[in-house]
């Protein structure tokens, strides 16, 4: 029997994705931290319905919570066994890393935007959060010409190699 490849889409399976979070924000750091679920709502992230598009972190009691993020509830739930969508979840983070965040949101005017919402191998659910600084409308316009020049560089690249 061989070895699992490390990134094997089937150990780590994405749940939902915030793909228009890089685009609204600069992500300057990545962390990966744990999320406070019920049973109901894992076996819905694993039919893979739940959105962070509107999500956000912030600090609470102490603590990291993801608001407005919505799980919806699992269809198969027993009557009265199922959760709230748009509940408030506990993060868990490491006491130096949560100080760290916390930190970064009260004094650099940082924000933790969810990135993704996967199951690393051991079956865990993990949120991808990114410390991030809002974009202005200008620099949100420089990225798509940065990216739409790559392509047409790509393309004309590609077209001269064939003559």
């Amino acid at each position: 029997m061989t070895a699992p490849k490390e990134h094997d889409p089937e150990r780590y399976k994405m749940a939902a994705q915030n793909r228009k979070a890089r685009h609204d924000y600069a992500i300057e750091q990545t962390i990966e931290a744990g999320i406070e679920l019920k049973g109901t709502e894992v076996k819905a992230l694993r039919a893979g319905k739940a959105q962070i598009t509107e999500s956000y972190a912030t600090e609470r009691e102490r603590d990291l919570y993801l608001y407005n993020a919505h799980i919806p509830e699992y269809g198969l739930a027993a009557k009265g066994q199922s959760h709230e969508p748009r509940r408030p979840r506990r993060l868990l983070l490491h006491r130096h890393e949560l100080n760290k965040l916390i930190g970064a949101i009260r004094k650099d005017g940082m924000t933790l935007v969810p990135l993704d919402i996967h199951f690393n191998p051991r079956g865990r659910a993990k949120l991808t959060l990114g410390l991030a600084k809002g974009k202005k409308k200008a620099d949100k316009r420089e990225a798509i010409k940065a990216r739409e020049w790559d392509r047409e560089k790509a393309r004309f690249m590609k077209n001269k190699g064939r003559e």
